[in-house]
C-alpha cells in the first residue's frame, strides 16, 4: 500500500471552470453549474464572479487552478472578448499543465467553431478590433482562431439535437466525475489490500456527519499511512467544497524555519481558493479560526511528528464548520491522544496472501510469482514481514533478475538491510527525544524481543534508563508493540534497522560496538580478547550440547557491560573479570556447581540460570539488594534454595522442574516483596516451611506436580494477597477451609492426582457455603465480596449434587469441569442448566442448528466446551461482558471454528478463537449483573 512517486502536479483550486457567453445559454449553464455543485464538484462560475467586479488577473488565476475547463460555445460566443481571452488562457493551461478541456456546442455547429463563418466570423473580427490595436489585430485574431480550432477538436457534447436537456446535464456531470478521477491524488500503482482498510475509516466518517471529526491513521514507517489517506481523500473529496491535502509536514518543518507558517498558508490557500500570505504563526491561527469557522472542510495533515504542528493547523474544533473531517497520519500515537481524536486507525501489517500479491506485482508484474521463483518470492515476502514499503522496494529491485541474483540478495539482506527501507524506518528512531529512549530501543532489539514487558522494564530501570515512560514512547512511536501475554514485539525490519545503527559505529572492529549479538562477531571478540569499554550488552548462544570454552579474562575491558546473555557457554578462570555494572544475567546451562563468590552481582536486577549445573546457588549467602527475578528452572542437580535473607527486593522466584530440590529455606518468609513462587514439578520437594505462609505479598503460588506435597496448612489464610493457587497432581488430600474463605482468592486448581478424593470440590463449595456444611444459612457472609474460579475433574458419573451447590453461589465467577466422555458432558450440562440456572434442558434444543433462547439467559451466562488454556479462558472471560451464551458440542480430538460446532451459540463481538477439542472441559461462566 505504499505510495508511488509521480510527476509534479499543480495545486488545483477548482475542479471545473465554466467558460460561456450569456444570453440563450444562461439557463442551461446555470442548471449545469448547480448539478455539478450537488455532485460535490467544486466549480468556478465565470459570470457570477464578474458581476462582483473580479479583475482579469484573478480570473486568469482561477483558470490556472482548475482541473477541467468546460467551454460552452454558442452563436454569440465570439461577441465576448472576455470569453475569447479566457479560451486562449484555457488552451495555454491545457498545453502547459494538462488541464482537461470539454467543449459543449449549444446552438452552433462544431465545424463553424473550427473554421468561423457568417455571424460567428464577423463577431470574432469585431471583438478583435475592439480588443487589439490595429498593428496587433491580425496577430490577435490569429491566436483566437487557433484557440477556437483547438478547443473544437476536443471530444465534447453537441446540444443542438438533444431534446431532454436535464438528461444531457446528468450525462455531462457523470463525464466530468469520470475525468476528475484522472486528476486525483496519485497513490500506489498496485492497491493490494487498500480497499477494505480505506472503507473501515470511511465507514466511521459517514457516521460523524453532524460534527467535526478528527481521525488519526497511525503506524510505523512504510506501513502505508499516506497511501490510505490519499485513497480516502480521493473517495470522499467531492462531498466537500473546501478541502486541503498537506503532504510531508515533518519534512517541511525540518527543512524550513518558517515551516508552520508555510503550512498555514497552504491550508488557507487551498480552502479559500486564493493565495494567502501570513507573517506569523499567531496570525495564521487567527485567520484559520476566523476564515474557516463556517466552512465544512476536508483536511488531511500527512506525516505529523510534533504536537505544535497540530496546534497551529487544527488546534481547536471550533475553527471548522460542522461536518468537517480532519485526517492525520503520524507515527506517534501520543500526538493523537493529546489532540483527543475521535478515532485511531492502526495500520496493520499485510497478511501473507496480500504480501505475496503486492510483491508479485512489483517483481513479476503479475498477481502471483513466476513458478520457478515461487519459493524465493515467499522467502523475500517472509523477510518483509508484511511491510508494504519493503515489498514494493525489494520487488522493484528484483524484477527481471536471475535466480542467482535473488539468492545473493536474500543472503545479503541477512547481514545488511536494504538502504531504501532502512532510510524510511530510521526517521522514527532519529525522532526519539533523548539517548535513553534510543538506548532502550537498541537494548530491546538486541536482547529483549519476546520478553515480558514488566520484566524488561525493571531491568532497564536498573540501568538508569527510565524504561516505564521510555517503553511507552517507543510503543506510541510504532517502534515497539506489546503482543500476547504482555510480551514485547518488534517488526523484524525495525530490529534489523536498530542493529544496523549499532554496526555503523564500527564495521571492521566489533569490539568497539555498544552491543554484540551476531554469533561470529562475539566469537571473534571473546577468542581474540578484543572487547572494549564500549560494549554494554553481549549475547552468545549455542544450541547444541558441545560447549565452546572461553577465558573469563576476555571480559576484562568490558567495564560498562550491563546485559549478558549466554547459552551453554563455558567460561573458565576468574569471574572477577566480569563487569561490576551487570544488571541482567541470562545464562542458560550455567556450567558451575555454584555461583563463584568473585562473580560480582550486587547491582543485578535479574538472574536467569535455567538448565544450570548448580547444586547450590552459592556457598555463602550473597548480598543482592536489587535482585527482583531469580529463575533457576530445569536445574536438575539443584538440591536446595539459597538463603533469601539478603535478597530483600526479590519479587519472582521460579524453580520450575528442579527434580532434586528437596528444601526451601525458611528465610523465604522474610521476602516482603515476593509476588510469585513457582515450584512446579519439583518432584522431590516435601512440605513447605511454615514460614512461607507468612508472605502477605504473594499473589501466585504454583505447586503443581510436587508429588510429595500432601498438605496445605491452615496458615495459608495469612497469604492475604493470594489470588491464584495451582496445586494439580500433588498428594494433597484435604483442602484447608481457610483458603476457600479467603476474600482475595480468585483461582484454585487442585485436581489431577489419584490420591485426591473426587468429592474434594463439592466439599470446597460446601465450605464456601458454611463451616457447618449448611448450604443456606452461612453462605453469603463468605462470598459477598469475592469471585472465584474452580477447576475440577469429573471422574465418575455421579454428578447430581453439583448443581444444587452451584445454584447458591451467587458470586461464583467460573467453574471448569473436565469431562472424559460425551455422556458425562451432556449429563453435566443438563444438571447445571436444570439445577443452577433453572433452565429446562429440552428448551435449549441442543442440535446441529442455532436455537433461539430467552434473552434473560443470554444476558447472564456463558457455557463453552474446549481444551482449556489461558488464552481460551481469557477469551471466554472477556466475552462475558458481551452478554453471550455459547454452547458447543463434544467432538473428541478435532479442531473446528466456533461456527462449525453443534449447539447453541452467539459469537461475541470480540471474536472467539479456534478451540482444539481433545481433553474436553465445560466452562461455565456466570456474569455478575
Amino acid at each position: 500500500m505504499s505510495s508511488s512517486s509521480s510527476k509534479s502536479r499543480p495545486q488545483w483550486i477548482y475542479d471545473v471552470f465554466i467558460n460561456f457567453r450569456g444570453g440563450g445559454t444562461r439557463n442551461f449553464v446555470s442548471h449545469l453549474y448547480y448539478a455539478l455543485l450537488n455532485a460535490g464538484v467544486n466549480t468556478f462560475f465565470d459570470e457570477e464572479n464578474l458581476l462582483k467586479g473580479m479583475q482579469l488577473e484573478e480570473l486568469m488565476r482561477a483558470i490556472e487552478g482548475s482541473q477541467i475547463a468546460i467551454v460552452v460555445f454558442s452563436e454569440t460566443y465570439t461577441e465576448s472578448t472576455w470569453c475569447l481571452t479566457e479560451l486562449e488562457k484555457i488552451i495555454e493551461c491545457h498545453e502547459t499543465c494538462g488541464q482537461l478541456v470539454v467543449p459543449i456546442f449549444y446552438d452552433v455547429d462544431p465545424s463553424v467553431v473550427r473554421h468561423p463563418i457568417g455571424h460567428f466570423e464577423n463577431a470574432l473580427k469585431a471583438a478583435a478590433e475592439k480588443k487589439h490595436l490595429p498593428e496587433l489585430l491580425e496577430y490577435g485574431l490569429r491566436r483566437w482562431r487557433t484557440a477556437l480550432t483547438k478547443a473544437a477538436n476536443f471530444s465534447g457534447w453537441d446540444v443542438r439535437n438533444r431534446r431532454n436537456k436535464a438528461k444531457l446535464v446528468k450525462e455531462i456531470v457523470e463525464d466530468v466525475l469520470t475525468k476528475l478521477d484522472y486528476a486525483l491524488l496519485s497513490i500506489t500503482e498496485f492497491p493490494v489490500g487498500l480497499e477494505p482498510r480505506m472503507q473501515q475509516v470511511i465507514g466511521f466518517i459517514e457516521n460523524q456527519s453532524t460534527k467535526v471529526s478528527i481521525i488519526g491513521i497511525w503506524g510505523m514507517g512504510g506501513s502505508g499511512k499516506t497511501t490510505i489517506a490519499k485513497a480516502i481523500y480521493n473517495q470522499i473529496h467531492r462531498r466537500f467544497m473546501d478541502k486541503s491535502f498537506i503532504e510531508n509536514i515533518r519534512e517541511v518543518c525540518e527543512t524550513d524555519g518558517r515551516g508552520h507558517v508555510i503550512l498555514q498558508e497552504q491550508l488557507l490557500s487551498d480552502v479559500l481558493k486564493t493565495k494567502v500570505k501570513i507573517h506569523s504563526v499567531g496570525m495564521g491561527k487567527t485567520m484559520i479560526e476566523n476564515r474557516l469557522s463556517g466552512k465544512r472542510a476536508l483536511i488531511v495533515l500527512d506525516d505529523v511528528n510534533e504536537f505544535g504542528q497540530l496546534k497551529d493547523l487544527c488546534g481547536n474544533r471550533k475553527w471548522f464548520g460542522q461536518g468537517s473531517v480532519i485526517l492525520i497520519t503520524t507515527r506517534d500515537l501520543h500526538l493523537l491522544d493529546l489532540l483527543k481524536v475521535d478515532y485511531v486507525y492502526e495500520m496493520d501489517k499485510m497478511d501473507e496472501d496480500e504480501s505475496l500479491e503486492l510483491f508479485s506485482w512489483h517483481a513479476f508484474r503479475e498477481a502471483k510469482p513466476v513458478e520457478d521463483f515461487n519459493e524465493l518470492a515467499r522467502n523475500v515476502v517472509a523477510y518483509c514481514g508484511g511491510l508494504p514499503l519493503a515489498l514494493e522496494v525489494l520487488g522493484s529491485y528484483l524484477i527481471e533478475r536471475t535466480k542467482k541474483d535473488w539468492e545473493s540478495v536474500l543472503s545479503k539482506l541477512k547481514i545488511i538491510p536494504n538502504d531504501q527501507v532502512q532510510e524510511k524506518l530510521r526517521i522514527s528512531f532519529d525522532g526519539l527525544r533523548d539517548h535513553m529512549e534510543k538506548d532502550i530501543f537498541l537494548d530491546i532489539c538486541c536482547f529483549f524481543i519476546g520478553k515480558d514487558r514488566a520484566y524488561v522494564t525493571e531491568i532497564l530501570n536498573g540501568c538508569g534508563l527510565h524504561a516505564d515512560i521510555g517503553i511507552t514512547v517507543l510503543i506510541e512511536r510504532s517502534l515497539l508493540k506489546v503482543e500476547r501475554n504482555n510480551k514485547l514485539g518488534m517488526h523484524q525490519l525495525l530490529r534489523d534497522m536498530g542493529r544496523e545503527i549499532i554496526c555503523e559505529s564500527s564495521r571492521t572492529e566489533p569490539g568497539k560496538r555498544s552491543r554484540l549479538w551476531f554469533h561470529e562477531d562475539v566469537l571473534d571478540v571473546l577468542a581474540k580478547n578484543t572487547g572494549t569499554e564500549a560494549i554494554e550488552g553481549l549475547a552468545l548462544k549455542f544450541h547444541f550440547t558441545g560447549r565452546d570454552c572461553f577465558k573469563a579474562y576476555a571480559f576484562e575491558e568490558m567495564k560498562r557491560l550491563r546485559l549478558l546473555q549466554l547459552d551453554h557457554v563455558l567460561l573458565t578462570g576468574d569471574y572477577g573479570y566480569l563487569s561490576k555494572k551487570l544488571r541482567w544475567i541470562c545464562w542458560q546451562g550455567f556450567p558451575s556447581k555454584y555461583i563463584p563468590n568473585k562473580f560480582y552481582l550486587e547491582g543485578v536486577i535479574a538472574i536467569d540460570l535455567k538448565h544450570s549445573n548448580l547444586r547450590l546457588v552459592w556457598k555463602e549467602p550473597q548480598v543482592l539488594p536489587w535482585l527482583k527475578f531469580l529463575n533457576l528452572s530445569h536445574s536438575k542437580y539443584l538440591t536446595e534454595t539459597p538463603d533469601f535473607l539478603k535478597l530483600p527486593s526479590l519479587e519472582k522466584l521460579i524453580l520450575k522442574d528442579c527434580p532434586s530440590l528437596c528444601k526451601v529455606h525458611k528465610s523465604i518468609g522474610d521476602l516482603r516483596n515476593l509476588l510469585l513462587i513457582n515450584l512446579k514439578d519439583c518432584t522431590s520437594l516435601g512440605n513447605l516451611p511454615r514460614e512461607i505462609y507468612k508472605l502477605k505479598s504473594v499473589k501466585t503460588l504454583i505447586l503443581s506436580g510436587c508429588l510429595k506435597i500432601d498438605k496445605l496448612e491452615e496458615d495459608i489464610v495469612q497469604m492475604e494477597s493470594l489470588t491464584t493457587l495451582f496445586a494439580e497432581n500433588t498428594a494433597v488430600k484435604q483442602v484447608p477451609f481457610s483458603i476457600v474463605s479467603s476474600k482475595s482468592i480468585g483461582y484454585i486448581s487442585l485436581c489431577g492426582y489419584e490420591g485426591l478424593s473426587r468429592n474434594v470440590f463439592p466439599s470446597i463449595i460446601r465450605s464456601w457455603m458454611s463451616p457447618t456444611m449448611n448450604p443456606l444459612s452461612y453462605f453469603r457472609p463468605f462470598c459477598t465480596t469475592s469471585s472465584y474460579l474452580v477447576s475440577m475433574d469429573m471422574q465418575s458419573d455421579n454428578l447430581g449434587d453439583l448443581g444444587p451447590m452451584l445454584s447458591n453461589l451467587s458470586n461464583l465467577r467460573s467453574v471448569l469441569v473436565q469431562c472424559d466422555t460425551e455422556f458425562q458432558l451432556s449429563k453435566q450440562v443438563q444438571t447445571i442448566l436444570n439445577d443452577v440456572f433453572g433452565v429446562n434442558f429440552t428448551e435449549l434444543e441442543i442440535t446441529s442448528r442455532t436455537s433461539q433462547i430467552s434473552k434473560q439467559y443470554l444476558r447472564s451466562y456463558l457455557i463453552g466446551i474446549g481444551s482449556y488454556d489461558q488464552e481460551v479462558f481469557n477469551t471466554l472471560s472477556n466475552s462475558i461482558s458481551e452478554g453471550t451464551l455459547v454452547i458447543f458440542s463434544y467432538s473428541e480430538g478435532r479442531t473446528r471454528a466456533p461456527s462449525e460446532y453443534s449447539g447453541v451459540w452467539r459469537v461475541p463481538t470480540k471474536g472467539t478463537p479456534m478451540l482444539k477439542l481433545g481433553q474436553t472441559r465445560i466452562s461455565i461462566v456466570i456474569n455478575e449483573q
